[in-house]
């Protein structure tokens, strides 16, 4: 989605990282949206590692409700949750924070993007992060679970 696109009633989540403008996550994500027409996007904060602690410290306060948390950050943010599902704990990192009554949760989504598929055999890193964003857009904007999606995903056109 383009900034002259975004409109009042575009729903909104943040990405944080130190290139979240142009990570993969933004990218699969607004892919995923565009997919499934969905009028929703990530904004990106890109931030270095002297902000990191600011910027999360401060999370709990602000109009931030939803934030996918890149990989380079994942570990550190643990430290600001109130509360951690089981995969966090036991991983050690959040693939994203929610924001309730101004208290930050953690989410690592490893355990369910495996149980997608059938045959482990065949999984790479990258097809286990674009389900886990599959997972994200679905918990915080209904997007679909299409797991024989993510080939056009991964790839460069989305004609959705």
């Amino acid at each position: 989605m383009r900034p002259e696109e975004i409109k009042p009633d575009t729903a909104l989540c943040t990405i944080l990282g130190y290139n979240a403008q142009t990570g993969y996550m933004r990218r699969y994500f607004n892919k995923i949206m565009k997919l499934n027409a969905i009028n929703a996007t990530a904004i990106a904060l890109n931030i270095k590692d002297e902000h990191f602690d600011v910027t999360m410290s401060s999370v709990g306060a602000s109009k931030v409700k939803q934030m996918m948390i890149e990989k380079e950050f994942g570990q550190r943010a643990i430290g600001y949750c109130e509360d951690l599902n089981e995969c966090a704990k036991r991983q050690g990192y959040v693939d994203c924070i929610e924001v309730h009554d101004k208290k930050v949760y953690g989410y690592c989504f490893d355990d369910d993007a495996e149980a997608l598929f059938d045959h482990k055999v065949f999984l790479d890193e990258h097809i286990v992060f674009v389900a886990k964003i599959m997972l994200i857009a679905h918990r915080w904007f209904g997007a679909d679970i299409d797991i024989n999606k993510i080939p056009v995903l991964i790839g460069d056109k989305v004609d959705g």
